[in-house]
């Protein structure tokens, strides 16, 4: 809810008209937009791209509805132009800002219902302070914001632990997949909204706040357009936990990864699933998953010991033959596609940078 601007004018309707119109293209942008223009290598969940542009399109019309506020005099007006707007940002800004949360998280097919259920009360509160044309019952509603914000957070804690233990059992490569710091971006500038709804009022505010939403704007883009798409169709679930006797008897999938995935060298495979290798050495992602957790470890672990092991060799080989190389192409010719996520991997695995493992190897 808008206050009346004061000093520097000017500066905030242009701040305050790139917003509204960068939300406007943006959600022309992903409703209409063929491929990715940001990230032409990545398919983006259709899912996620719908619903950020359901919610860039209500960021729009929130910013259509609260302009003509500023040139209203009559307090009564101001008043109920105030709570009419924060009725539709209850009913739809709200909840949309939880839907694009939920559907990052691709572990699941989650219900998108759940958010209006936990926004009513917003929108009832709303209708109470409009029906009585005063700010007084504000405070409960804004109480209410509150606690919704942190349940929503613990919630979201939760949810991004197992999302990622899902990456980690059925992915190989993590990169554009994993939205631990996305949300970490996201809650910080949530954060800094919920703070101008509550009214802690400081010098330029208003000019931060929108800032903030024009911050907020492209980092969802970016984040839309920079993740893959990971839905599991059920149809393959089914199939994948029908299996055959022979399947069914294999307790220890050892001989098998040795044959179709070490000796083949299959995990040099960029975006390498669980399924895929499952399907590769006879069996399904089920038994396979149960597999890798008796061994104490995750698919992702797995691979990615396999790749530093052929990293290791590739180096020494070369270190041998006097062959010239650099990190980043070894790293690339032992699957990785990253070479950021290489190193990453690489000090998990041995305690030590690549950098300072190469300076104490050629000691």
């Amino acid at each position: 809810m808008y206050k009346q601007p004061g000093q520097e004018e000017f500066l905030f309707y242009t701040l305050y008209t790139a917003a509204a119109v960068l939300s406007l293209i943006a959600c022309c942008y992903l409703l209409f937009r063929r491929g990715n223009a940001f990230a032409p290598d990545i398919k983006s969940s259709a899912r996620l791209r719908r619903w950020t542009a359901v919610f860039f399109g209500a960021l729009t019309l929130s910013h259509v509805w609260y302009m003509p506020g500023v040139f209203l005099t009559s307090d009564n007006d101001i008043i109920l132009h105030d709570l009419v707007g924060g009725l539709l940002d209850s009913m739809t800004f709200v909840p949309l800002a939880i839907i694009v949360m939920l559907c990052m998280l691709q572990d699941r097919r989650r219900p998108l219902w759940p958010a209006w259920v936990m926004t009513a009360p917003l929108a009832v509160g709303m209708a109470l302070c409009i029906t009585k044309q005063s700010y007084d019952p504000l405070p409960l509603v804004l109480g209410y914001l509150l606690l919704l914000g942190i349940g929503l957070m613990m919630y979201m804690i939760r949810a991004i632990r197992q999302y990622d233990c899902w990456l980690r059992d059925n992915y190989a490569d993590l990169e554009h997949k994993e939205v631990r710091q996305s949300f970490v971006v996201l809650v910080a500038i949530l954060l800094m909204t919920g703070i101008y709804a509550f009214g802690f009022e400081w010098p330029a505010y208003d000019h931060v706040v929108q800032v903030n939403n024009i911050v907020l704007i492209c980092y969802l883009l970016w984040r839309v357009e920079t993740l893959s798409d990971l839905s599991i169709s059920q149809s393959s679930v089914n199939e994948e936990m029908v299996t055959t006797e022979e399947q069914v008897t294999h307790n220890d999938l050892g001989p098998f990864l040795q044959k179709y995935c070490i000796d083949t060298q299959l995990y040099l495979q960029h975006d390498l699933t669980i399924t895929q290798l499952a399907q590769a050495i006879g069996t399904n992602r089920f038994y396979l998953s149960k597999y890798f957790s008796r061994q104490g470890i995750t698919y992702n672990a797995y691979i990615n010991d396999l790749r530093i092991r052929h990293f290791i060799s590739l180096y020494r080989k070369a270190v041998a033959d006097l062959h010239p190389f650099t990190a980043q192409q070894l790293a690339h010719d032992s699957g990785y596609r990253s070479y950021s996520t290489f190193s990453l991997a690489f000090k998990q695995r041995m305690g030590l940078s690549v950098t300072v493992w190469m300076r104490d190897s050629a000691d």
